[in-house]
């Protein structure tokens, strides 16, 4: 069964009456009309279907625990449509659990997940009463376990671990590898566990967490994540009679931003995880464990689409077509720091022939601020409104202020409707933080 993910386009998408592309019962040129551009616009209906998928495909496994990956796109308002789906929170930073907090998010359903979470964080994490928080090195381990003492509280905590599991993506975006930043070495574990239960007596150890990457298009991988884990839970049972409750495979699931790209559906990763986790617990006379999953870009990545207005041009003599846009790397740093590709269409043109070879250039200053390389759309014009598809996950996430430049806006449509989630950053708030020291006045 297909799912949302291995669509380039948000579900509702349609050519209207005007002959203009539509999402969510919205014209996209209008939405660019109404709140300018750059625009994110997200599309609930994508949203809440594949969130419905995850749920359904899962089913048959009654332990099974959705996380939404937050640091794919964080707002009060995907918050709350988490909430009403059912889905729990993996947060990243102090801000992502500050946000969930003001959202009313139940913070019991939460995780706290991250490779150098600062003191301040750790304290917020705790005052927060954040569900689990899984621990990445030994330094946190002491730090979170003094802190837990401080308050007079003992923390649920999850071991991260690094599986030593290569899945076929970017080098920047693996993390279950053995050379990687993130999680205890598979032998370090003991010494942790024995700190644990030695001197750290505030932490409740109730689980391993595992992460083997982003963008994946592979079943086995994540079979494979299950049986080193499992491995790794029958071992501590033998070796300390302690035994664990929860699992934490992270999340991962791929999806298709260009018709070269060929992700899975979750139907068959949960195919996959069921049947590994039905195996691995009657091999090791294991009771099957909670599992919790993390998908974030699964989640949000094709319901989001970015609008910009076409502007200047440039035709190299005997080279390439650059057409710039309203924005760049500062709404969108993907394709200069992955080289990650898109499919892009004109929002105001889908119908017309696909004749001209061209490459859309942000506007900042930089030779390698380029969005698109080497397409083929119509002859573009300015004014033209480009829809660059799926980049609903890292792109506003991982937005910045490059050249002084403002964030944009996001909406968020429905059945017609369109409602501002993350309004346009003025130049007022642009410079509220800045300070000039009396000596230079």
């Amino acid at each position: 069964m297909n799912t949302a993910n291995q669509s380039i386009k948000p579900v509702t998408t349609k050519i209207n009456d005007k002959g203009n592309i539509e999402i969510g019962g919205c014209d996209l040129t209008e939405l660019a009309n109404k709140y300018d551009t750059p625009l994110y616009v997200f599309d609930e209906e994508t949203i809440r279907s594949i969130c419905k998928s995850y749920k359904d495909a899962f089913k048959s496994y009654p332990k099974m625990r959705m996380m939404f990956a937050s640091k794919a796109f964080m707002t009060k308002a995907i918050c709350k449509i988490m909430q009403q789906e059912g889905f729990g929170l993996d947060l990243c930073s102090g801000g992502e659990i500050y946000t969930a907090k003001s959202a009313g998010f139940d913070m019991s359903k939460t995780l706290f997940n991250g490779n150098n979470k600062s003191y301040d964080e750790l304290i917020l994490a705790v005052e927060s009463s954040i569900g689990t928080i899984s621990v990445d090195n030994f330094f946190e381990l002491s730090l979170l376990n003094n802190i837990a003492q401080s308050y007079n509280k003992k923390v649920r905590i999850l071991l991260r671990i690094t599986p030593g599991i290569e899945c076929h993506t970017h080098e920047y975006i693996q993390t279950g590898h053995l050379d990687s930043k993130f999680g205890f070495d598979l032998t370090q574990l003991d010494e942790a566990i024995e700190l644990i239960k030695d001197e750290y007596t505030n932490l409740d150890f109730v689980g391993l967490h595992a992460h083997i990457g982003s963008q994946i298009f592979e079943k086995k991988v994540y079979f494979d994540e299950v049986d080193v884990i499992f491995n790794e839970i029958k071992r501590i049972k033998d070796k300390y009679n302690i035994i664990l409750s929860e699992i934490n495979l992270g999340g991962g699931l791929g999806i298709k931003y260009t018709e070269k790209d060929l992700p899975v559906s979750v139907y068959d990763i949960a195919e996959t995880i069921i049947k590994s986790i039905e195996e691995h617990a009657e091999k090791y006379k294991i009771e099957s464990p909670y599992v919790f999953i993390e998908p974030g870009r699964s989640i949000v990545g094709t319901s989001g689409v970015t609008l910009y207005t076409a502007g200047s041009s440039k035709q190299v003599p005997n080279g390439r077509k650059y057409q710039a846009v309203d924005g760049g790397m500062s709404d969108n740093v993907r394709p200069s720091m992955y080289q990650a590709e898109y499919t892009v269409e004109i929002a105001n043109k889908p119908q017309q022939k696909s004749d001209t070879l061209v490459t859309i250039a942000g506007k900042h200053c930089e030779s390698g601020d380029i969005l698109a390389k080497d397409i083929m759309l119509p002859e573009i014009d300015e004014g033209d409104i480009i829809c660059f598809y799926d980049t609903g996950a890292y792109g506003y996430s991982m937005s910045s202020n490059y050249n002084r430049v403002l964030k944009p806006a996001a909406v968020l449509v429905n059945n017609g409707k369109s409602d501002i989630i993350i309004n346009r950053q003025t130049y007022e708030q642009l410079c509220e933080n800045d300070t000039i020291p009396d000596r230079l006045n």
